[in-house]
């Protein structure tokens, strides 16, 4: 019985090797002459306009990407527009239902059990939004208030984990998604909303008065942002990374950032001001798929 059972699960490794070998999305996406591409809707490298427009950084790199990709396959790509949340996002990659997803994820040793990144093109920094006339100014004004993260995100544990934040007691809400989140700080339900410095640059440039915010106090965490791949397909991976290599070379990726966060930006024409940070410059000077972990070893 005992050989029995070992046989059977070495049958069942070989199946899900054979499982993982047999994972070409490039197939896939010459097949059907489009990428299902996983995109979001209120982020700050990737958003929408409304009537099916997306934008941003990280999605028109994304579309640059499919550009190559098709240029590679032989025959022009379409794109199909997949919303995702911070919620479903893995399980999106993992089951197939998009091809590869390029928004705001954080490259790190958890997820990389599941899916696969390609290089990191945007260094993040989780900070601290609140009104300006709040009197919130960093991390230790937070003691007794209310703080709004993103359900499916790790900031406020990021926060909590911070050493300037022992001893301090806040109450943590949740929204559903980063529109959400900024809601509850816009309305008043928190006093403070913990993210991306992007994601919060952007929902506080949307919004009706932008002047009303500000990005306040220390950073939390230093985190790589890249596209997230399908777990072991080494094609797909290849043709992303190269993609983003031609575009670091030739200039595009940088000027795609001067454009989405040096411009004034739609849908209120306004200005995020946010300058390349130097881990984002390094890791385009030296493409890698490094985890944040290794930043934080730094």
């Amino acid at each position: 019985m005992k050989k029995q059972l070992t046989l059977i699960a070495i049958a069942a490794l070989a199946t899900s090797a054979a499982f993982a070998q047999a994972t070409d999305t490039l197939a896939k996406i010459k097949e059907r002459g489009a990428v299902n591409l996983g995109v979001r809707d209120s982020s700050g490298l990737a958003f929408t306009l409304g009537g099916g427009k997306y934008v941003g950084f990280h999605t028109e790199m994304a579309e640059n990407i499919i550009k190559d990709i098709g240029k590679d396959l032989g025959k022009p790509l379409t794109i199909n527009y997949q919303v995702i949340t911070s919620q479903n996002r893995v399980p999106l990659v993992q089951n197939g239902t998009i091809d590869f997803e390029c928004g705001s994820t954080t490259n790190n040793t958890a997820r990389q059990k599941d899916v696969d990144f390609a290089y990191t093109t945007y260094v993040e920094e989780v900070r601290i939004l609140t009104k300006a006339n709040s009197g919130i100014n960093g991390i230790a004004d937070l003691k007794g208030k209310t703080v709004a993260t993103t359900t499916g995100t790790t900031s406020v544990q990021t926060l909590r984990k911070n050493k300037r934040a022992e001893g301090i007691d806040f109450k943590e809400v949740m929204g559903k998604d980063h529109a959400d989140s900024f809601l509850l700080l816009e309305s008043g339900r928190a006093d403070a909303f913990v993210m991306d410095g992007s994601i919060l640059a952007s929902n506080a440039a949307k919004s009706k008065n932008p002047k009303d915010f500000k990005i306040v106090g220390e950073v939390l965490s230093v985190e790589p942002i890249a596209c997230m791949l399908p777990k072991g397909d080494a094609k797909l991976k290849k043709a992303v990374d190269d993609s983003i290599v031609r575009q670091i070379k030739d200039g595009s990726l940088a000027k795609l950032y001067d454009k989405w966060f040096m411009q004034p930006i739609p849908p209120n024409n306004v200005n995020l001001n946010m300058p390349a940070s130097e881990s984002t410059k390094d890791a385009w000077a030296h493409p890698n798929d490094k985890p944040m972990e290794a930043y934080a070893n730094k």
